[in-house]
């Protein structure tokens, strides 16, 4: 077992705000704050120099925003991952940090202990989204994407009808406890068939994975249970803590982006 620290960079313009995410983060024992940066340019020399394990990254930045930095670390293939803080009225920016390759977005008022637990889940390999963001997430994508059906098909036809039926459960914003009670099967089989489908489509989360469900056209704007009342159901039906919304899913040997 490797009891080595999760070694974080904190990439906001606000000092002060860093310093309030040092106090918070650096009274646990399993973070280590390695280094700070003030810019979209700087987070992303940082990284490449440090290699943290996780960065928390703010949308905007000077010099180069939070979703191009993003894009630049996973471009660049290295092994960290991005946490994203946003505020409500950014939601815009979700989609395009989502589809730059965020392993999680929350808001920066969110509660120190989910922020610190996002921070595990996502160094684990989870993916995280606050629940009112995956709300708009949600709505954001389906404004977004017409589906039709030309972006990616023979990645989304390689699933079987039950990896496909799992699949549109997770664009709906169910956990794998809602999927396992709607299919009336067991949580473990839903994470398996989440993990498998992950696999298929050369994604790391199931965050991506619906991004991919709509690039695709498998999940269409209008389509049943996806409309603008189901969103906002879906916001009332996620659990209050949102890392404990998405664990990790994907097979220890599964493939992906890392």
């Amino acid at each position: 077992m490797n009891d080595r620290p999760i070694r974080l960079l904190l990439a906001d313009d606000q000092q002060l705000l860093r310093a309030g995410f040092k106090m918070v983060l650096g009274a646990e024992t399993d973070l280590d704050i390695v280094g700070e940066a003030g810019d979209g340019v700087e987070a992303f020399d940082l990284t490449r120099r440090l290699v943290p394990d996780v960065v928390l990254m703010d949308i905007r930045m000077p010099r180069r925003d939070g979703v191009a930095a993003t894009a630049d670390i996973v471009q660049a293939n290295l092994p960290t991952r991005v946490l994203v803080l946003t505020t409500f009225d950014l939601d815009e920016y979700v989609v395009g940090a989502l589809r730059a390759g965020a392993a999680g977005f929350l808001t920066k008022d969110a509660p120190a202990a989910d922020l610190v637990e996002a921070i595990r889940t996502v160094h684990r390999g989870g993916a995280v989204v606050a629940p009112h963001i995956l709300s708009t997430l949600l709505g954001r994508l389906a404004e977004h994407y017409g589906g039709d059906g030309d972006a990616k098909p023979a990645i989304v036809d390689s699933l079987t009808a039950r990896e496909r039926e799992v699949l549109l459960l997770l664009a709906k914003g169910l956990t794998n406890a809602e999927i396992a009670d709607a299919l009336t099967v067991g949580e473990t089989t839903v994470k398996t068939h989440v993990g498998h489908l992950l696999t298929k489509l050369g994604v790391r989360d199931r965050v991506q994975a619906v991004v991919l469900a709509y690039e695709s056209g498998l999940v269409k704007p209008g389509q049943p249970g996806l409309s603008g009342e189901s969103h906002a159901e879906s916001h009332t039906r996620v659990p209050p803590h949102p890392p404990s919304d998405v664990d990790e899913d994907r097979p220890r040997s599964g493939c992906g982006r890392a």
